[in-house]
């Protein structure tokens, strides 16, 4: 399969949303990207157009974000880049979807502290992959509605 695997550096731009479904976790943030370039004449940084990306993760790593990123921190992401067409208030608007494989706070920009997550045993009841309308529950571009919640940061002591 080919797929589009990017990199991207950049800010948590929302909080975290997460929802529990039938298959496990999901999240999903707003991701900003800015560029900066040295002007060479003026000597001085600036900003470039910020570019927007929604990130998806799934099951751990949905959980481990919620737990774990706030809005304006310093994130580098991984992950599948998705690019989808919709119609919207009369028009055809283009989004941009990141479906995460990795994320983790940018290092060069501050500390982290790594907590290793406990696993516990999944339940005996094996979950329905289906949502009510016969689709795939909880993917990008199904029907199902989505509600999600923000979940608080969990502080370290």
């Amino acid at each position: 399969m080919n797929e589009t695997m990017v990199t991207l550096v950049g800010n948590a731009a929302t909080a975290v949303e997460f929802r529990e479904t039938a298959t496990g976790g999901m999240a999903r943030f707003r991701f900003a990207v800015t560029p900066r370039r040295r002007d060479r004449e003026t000597q001085l940084w600036t900003d470039g157009p910020t570019s927007f990306y929604t990130v998806w993760a799934w099951r751990t790593l949905a959980a481990n974000l919620a737990g774990s990123v706030g809005i304006g921190e310093p994130l580098v992401v991984h992950g599948r880049l998705k690019v989808r067409d919709e119609e919207q208030d009369g028009g055809r608007r283009t989004f941009v979807d990141l479906e995460a494989v990795a994320v983790g706070h940018d290092l060069s920009r501050g500390t982290a502290a790594f907590r290793r997550v406990v696993r516990t045993e999944p339940a005996l009841t094996p979950p329905s992959h289906h949502g009510p309308d016969g689709g795939s529950e909880g993917a990008p571009g199904g029907t199902t509605d989505v509600s999600f919640a923000v979940r608080e940061k969990v502080a370290v002591s």
